[in-house]
Formats: C-alpha cells, sequence, structure tokens
C-alpha cells in the first residue's frame, strides 16, 4: 500500500495492489486536482488476493475513523468486480469502477451517483492520460497495456480490468518525453499482460518494437525497465533490445506462478518449467548481468508435496532473486476456487514461508555478489535507490534525490547495499 497525500487541496490516494494502479493513482491525482476536489480519499484496490481486498476495507474503516468529514471513494479493481460489497460499507461515500476513475467528469463538482461501475468487458481502448511526473519519485511507471485475454484458472483480475488493448507508441512515447523533461530519470513500462502489448492495434507491433522506438525517440531517458512479463511471449524484438540496449535494464520479472508443469496445466499457464527455465538461460546467455525475479503461488489445488518441491527448486535452479510469493487465495468466480482438493491453508502458509525463506537465501547470495563492484544507481529519496539489477542501494553522503551515480558497492545491512559515489552521472 503507497499514500499520496496532496496537502495543497487535501486530496489523498491510498493505492494497493501493480504498478499499473501506482501510474493511474497517479492520473488521478491530476484529474482530481484540475476538478478542483477538496477533502477527498481516493481508495484504488487490488483484487488479485482476499487478503488485498481484507486490507484495503480495514485501511477504508480507519480513513473514516480518522476523517469524519472526508468524501472517501472506492475504485479499483475489488471495486469493479465486487461493487457490492464496498457500497455496503457505511464509511464509503462513492464506489467507482476502473473505467469510471481515469475520466474528468468524474472529479467534476456537479453529484455524481453513489456507485458508477462499467460492465468493463465492453471497454475496447485504452487511452493515455498524460501526467507530468510522480509525486516524490524520480521514477515512473507508464502505462502501455491494460486488461488480460487470458483467463487463468486462479485470476480474477481480467473481470476488474477487461479485455487486452494497448496504448498507441506515438502516446506512449509523448507520455515518456513529458516525464523525461520534468526529470524522470528511470521510466518503467507497466500494465496487465505486457507481451500482448499490440496486438489489438493496426499493423504488426509488439512490446520489442515499442522498447526499440522509445529508446530511440526519447534519446534523452537515461534508464527503461520492464515490468512482470509472461515467461512465453517475449518477442523478437525484445529478447534483441535486452542484448544490445544499455539503456533498457538488465532486470527481468517472470510471471512464473509455479514450478511444477501439472500445476502450471491446471492453472491454465501456457509455459511449462522447461519454458521458464530456457527462457532465462538464453537471456543471461545474451547479458549475463541480467538479474529475474518472479511471482510463484504456494499451495495451488491439488498441489502435493513433490509439486511445491519444484517450485522451491526452481528458484535456485534458475536463479531466481527478486521473488513475490503469494500463499494461493480462492478468488470466487474462478475455475481454481471450484476445485474439489484444496490445500489446507496452513499448509498453504508454511509453503509460502518456506519459498520466501529460498528468496530471501538468494537475494542475500546476489546482494554479497555485488560487493566490491561498481553499479549505475537512481537516487530516489533520501539517498536510497536501486542500481540496473534493481539492487536496494544507499549512498553514503548527501545528494538530491534524482541523481544518477556511478558508485562503488560494499557493505550490506538490512537488505540494503551500501555505495560509495565515485561520479555523477546525471541529475533530475
Amino acid at each position: 500500500m503507497t499514500k499520496t497525500p496532496d496537502t495543497t487541496n487535501a486530496l489523498e490516494i491510498i493505492t494497493f495492489g501493480c504498478r499499473l494502479n501506482a501510474f493511474e493513482s497517479e492520473a488521478i491525482r491530476n484529474l482530481a486536482t484540475a476538478g478542483g476536489r477538496e477533502n477527498l480519499i481516493v481508495v484504488n484496490t487490488c483484487a488479485v488476493t482476499a487478503e488485498a481486498e481484507r486490507q484495503a476495507r480495514q485501511t477504508i474503516r480507519k480513513l473514516r475513523r480518522d476523517n469524519p468529514d472526508a468524501e472517501i471513494m472506492v475504485t479499483g479493481c475489488a471495486a469493479q468486480i465486487d461493487p457490492g460489497t464496498y457500497a455496503a460499507m457505511p464509511e464509503v461515500s462513492r464506489v467507482v469502477g476502473n473505467q469510471e476513475k481515469l475520466r474528468p467528469e468524474t472529479y467534476g463538482a456537479a453529484a455524481e451517483e453513489r456507485v458508477v461501475v462499467n460492465d468493463i468487458m465492453s471497454v475496447t481502448e485504452t487511452a493515455g492520460h498524460l501526467i507530468d511526473g510522480f509525486a516524490e519519485r524520480t521514477r515512473a511507471f507508464v502505462q502501455v497495456q491494460n486488461g488480460c485475454d487470458h483467463r487463468c484458472t486462479f485470476c480474477i483480475i481480467p473481470y476488474g480490468r477487461g479485455n487486452s488493448r494497448s496504448v498507441p507508441a506515438g502516446e506512449v512515447i509523448g507520455q515518456i518525453r513529458t516525464l523525461v523533461e520534468n526529470g524522470v530519470q528511470e521510466v518503467v513500462i507497466s500494465g496487465v499482460d505486457i507481451t500482448s502489448y499490440g496486438g489489438d492495434l493496426p499493423g504488426e507491433q509488439g512490446l520489442g518494437q515499442l522498447v526499440r522506438r522509445i529508446l530511440k525517440l526519447v534519446p534523452d531517458l537515461p534508464r527503461l525497465r520492464i515490468s512482470s512479463v509472461d515467461c512465453i511471449e517475449l518477442d523478437p524484438d525484445l529478447f534483441r533490445a535486452m542484448a544490445e540496449e544499455e539503456r533498457l535494464m538488465p532486470h527481468l520479472h517472470l510471471s512464473l506462478q509455479s514450478g511444477d508443469d501439472m500445476i502450471l496445466k491446471r492453472m491454465k499457464r501456457r509455459h511449462s518449467r522447461a519454458d521458464a527455465i530456457n527462457l532465462i538461460e538464453t537471456l543471461r546467455a545474451n547479458r549475463p548481468e541480467i538479474v529475474f525475479g518472479a511471482d510463484l503461488i504456494a499451495g495451488f489445488p491439488t498441489e502435493t508435496e513433490d509439486m511445491f518441491q519444484n517450485s522451491l527448486n526452481i528458484i535456485e535452479e534458475a536463479g531466481l532473486t527478486w521473488m513475490h510469493i503469494f500463499p494461493y487465495s480462492e478468488r470466487p468466480g474462478t475455475p481454481a476456487a471450484r476445485i474439489p482438493n484444496q490445500v489446507p491453508k496452513a499448509d498453504r502458509k508454511a509453503r509460502a514461508r518456506k519459498l520466501r525463506e529460498a528468496g530471501a537465501k538468494a537475494e542475500a547470495k546476489y546482494l554479497s555478489s555485488l560487493r566490491g563492484t561498481e553499479a549505475n544507481v537512481l537516487i530516489e529519496r533520501n539517498g536510497l535507490g536501486h542500481s540496473e539489477g534493481f539492487a536496494p542501494v544507499r549512498l553514503i553522503g548527501d545528494m538530491p534525490d534524482g541523481t544518477l551515480v556511478r558508485a562503488r558497492l560494499g557493505e550490506i545491512k538490512d537488505g540494503v547495499i551500501r555505495g560509495e559515489v565515485l561520479s555523477k552521472l546525471a541529475a533530475a
């Protein structure tokens, strides 16, 4: 959960979930500010797990206690999928869908209906929402795609986001140019299923071609990073870009979900264990410094101990570093929730704990390998930033946010590596 307060007009935005939500929250901030909204709190929810929804409801109740006179607007995927639950909460002033939250009229002075949630499956386009920067950030998320055409058996998100649709390349490039002009040093291209980018646009367009165009047409952008990708959908242009483009960061997060082939089939994923490992080995052969993160779900229905062990083993076998681990969460309306052989929740939590422990060891091993090396580090806030491979680095000495530096990496403390500044490469 992240908070984005705007004290100039008593606007506060609470964001749960993905990087796309973070981008949309910034667009909401701009729209609400332009609409002159005051005393407004927007809760941008996530529906990926039951825990994310529980935290959102808990936060809403606390916000009402702390802000008895504020308007509390709830939006995001949880509100889109189950608006009735949030409309029934006495703390909530309005419930707004994922399409409506990005419309200027939503933040106008005129009174609105209390619940405004459209059928998300009827949405066929994703408009680029121009933002000029991210509050207190020097790296920014840019939406290039929304929705998903796949129907993994555990996933409710397509019903919150709709079918896949892409933002035209010209709009993406214009957005990034504006951000760079306003001091952003790193852009993360984001979406729900970004490797499907371009399938709904005229001509043959793909994510790799978009990446190439961004780097060519925005030469002043120091760093471009890609968010979570599907293991089976990387196009040849993206492979070449990862190998050849120094400004494209050597860091990919894989939507892996399991390391066992049978569970992957039951999840209705389109890759196998071997596909994922082959992808990693191929990219690493072409760019040895590349670092991989991955999502893994523990305790999917029918998962045996042997199947779980395959997921545990793939962390070390594939050399994964930045892990996002989730115990399986039943989402009403998904096929997986109807599978009879559900893993007991205590077992899910125990398996998730083992995966996190293995992930923590992999992370510590990677950070240790960086000691004594040099890296380019973007200082994001109060001396803390990230290397090209997304290692968290705290710089020794004072350096303004938004500065890109060359640093020598050294001591590791609490999962953060200390860096000594050798030279300044660029400033915001």
